[in-house]
């Protein structure tokens, strides 16, 4: 009996060995990510929705149903510019984001023809409470996602600067969009898209494991904003940080994974910058 005992207790520790080294495994891989969407609820999110106040979801158009955050208009009879945006209410400044999205269904009627399976990762944002309550986009940096619409090219992974301008290849640019090198991707396939951001210095819109834009010296400028409090535009001021935010502007949409790598740790070492950047490349 007493020898039973003692093999119970040691395959039970050793059981208990073998699941502590699991776990330990795990947290070494998923160290220094952060899910920004849980899977289950809108916890640690802000929403701002033009014409309505912080944290009023017209319509429930913000929701979380099956594991998924989804952008919806059910509730809407016309959209009537009602653009929206959900904002991860902890600001950032470098990072490795990765999004995986899909567009569903038809538009909202009223929606503009631009807008089609159209959403968008809003980059060093200000942050929703700075919003007016009749503006329509944060002052950002916006790595737009389109979807195809079964016949025309329509690249993912663009650049739009709400409020903003950006440099490539040492040239101030003020043009409101920039298109990628992205393919088309039609349908309502699933399609992952990440940007890297390095402060105000270099940032990469990436589609899958493809770079597909390159700027850098994001910074406040340009329009294509409307409402904004004038003294957030400070043209030419250098965006260090800022928020993370996702669009509704009138296409569902739904998202099954926002997470992002919080890099800050590492700016002030390029040593280990580079290392961390090499060891996330070869995980995508």
């Amino acid at each position: 009996m007493k020898k039973l005992f003692t093999c119970v207790f040691l395959l039970a520790a050793l059981t208990g060995m073998a699941q502590e080294k699991k776990i330990k495994a795990q947290e070494t891989k998923t160290k220094g990510w952060i899910q920004l969407f849980n899977g289950k609820d809108l916890k640690n999110w802000d929403i701002k929705i033009k014409g309505h106040d912080l944290n009023d979801n017209f319509a429930n158009t913000f929701r979380v149903e099956n594991g998924l955050l989804k952008v919806r208009y059910d509730g809407y009879k016309n959209f009537d510019e009602k653009y929206g945006h959900i904002f991860y209410k902890q600001k950032f400044s470098a990072y490795l984001i990765v999004v995986e999205y899909r567009f569903v269904g038809e538009q909202v009627p009223g929606g503009p023809g631009w807008a089609i399976r159209n959403n968008g990762i809003m980059l060093h944002g200000q942050s929703a409470a700075s919003m007016g309550k009749d503006q329509d986009f944060p002052i950002s940096l916006e790595e737009q996602l389109l979807g195809g619409n079964g016949k025309d090219e329509r690249p993912t992974g663009n650049l739009c600067t709400p409020g903003t301008n950006v440099v490539i290849n040492g040239k101030l640019i003020t043009e409101h969009c920039i298109t990628s090198t992205s393919k088309t991707y039609h349908g309502d396939q699933w399609v992952k898209a990440s940007a890297l951001v390095l402060g105000d210095s270099v940032i990469k819109h990436i589609v899958f494991k493809d770079t597909v834009l390159v700027y850098e010296k994001p910074q406040v400028g340009g329009g294509s904003v409307s409402n904004a409090d004038p003294s957030l535009l400070q043209d030419g001021r250098l965006l260090k940080e800022g928020t993370i935010s996702l669009q509704s502007e009138s296409h569902p949409t739904d998202f099954r994974k926002v997470a992002l790598f919080d890099l800050s740790p590492y700016m002030k070492d390029p040593v280990k910058l580079n290392a961390i950047l090499k060891k996330l490349q070869a995980e995508k």
